[in-house]
């Protein structure tokens, strides 16, 4: 939402130009413009970041932790297949988890479950369709998750000021025109910006891709949903 506020030369004395609780408050002299714009600019994610769950089930802890060191190994497999080096994945948290069977009294334990969470950053998309289909062929996670991001957002960030500060430098223009005078120098500026929220494509059931074994991956052929940087510029000019 663009604000503007124009002082006009009968103002003898300072005024304070109150704006919104977000914005900061300026302290404007007469003969002054003070507007605010938003800019933004779309960027081409530059990383894919998967991320997956790796477990297994097994009447004890002992036994289910070495079924998943089973499957991890399998996922150090897939990676390197794609040549990928398995220490460019992060491991999260290993957790146990005890498994009741809530239908007979007494909640007995029946046996142990081994949970830990893997992600990993890929540069070249090219990559996420096989790496996708074979972890699930290998059938070691039960979901999958895929989202894009901009590492690099200087410059994005930098396009999306560039865009903001035009837009209220316009708007002041405009301002300074209808009322017959004409816009002079910067001489305070502020500025916010933000990143939209990333678009997380839902999760896949183990079932569902690993029967698609034909077929491209889910992936193929789509352009990656571009990222929004937004800008908020607040500028007070002279007029002249």
């Amino acid at each position: 939402m663009k604000v503007a506020r124009i002082f006009l030369p009968f103002f003898f004395f300072a005024t304070v130009l109150l704006v919104a609780q977000d914005h900061p408050s300026v302290a404007a002299q007469a003969n002054t413009v003070y507007v605010g714009a938003d800019g933004k600019f779309e960027a081409a994610p530059d990383t894919a970041v998967m991320q997956f769950n790796v477990s297994a089930q097994d009447e004890t802890a002992q036994a289910a932790f070495q079924r998943t060191s089973k499957n991890v190994e399998q996922v150090r497999q897939v990676l390197r297949a794609n040549g990928i080096e398995p220490k460019q994945a992060n491991i999260g948290v290993l957790s146990v988890q005890m498994m009741y069977d809530y239908r007979k009294p007494g909640q007995k334990v029946v046996g142990y479950r081994v949970t830990t969470d893997v992600s990993l950053k890929l540069k070249d998309f090219s990559k996420i369709g096989p790496i996708t289909q074979q972890l699930a062929d290998a059938n070691v996670s039960e979901n999958q998750s895929l989202n894009y991001t901009l590492e690099n957002m200087d410059e994005a960030k930098n396009h999306a000021v560039e865009d903001a500060y035009r837009r209220a430098r316009n708007s002041a223009e405009t301002l300074a025109r209808a009322s017959g005078r004409i816009l002079g120098e910067l001489s305070y500026a502020s500025l916010d910006t933000y990143e939209s929220p990333r678009i997380v494509m839902p999760r896949m059931a183990r079932a569902a891709v690993a029967g698609a074994v034909a077929a491209p991956a889910p992936t193929d052929e789509f352009t990656p949903q571009t990222v929004t940087v937004t800008a908020h510029v607040n500028a007070l000019f002279q007029l002249k």
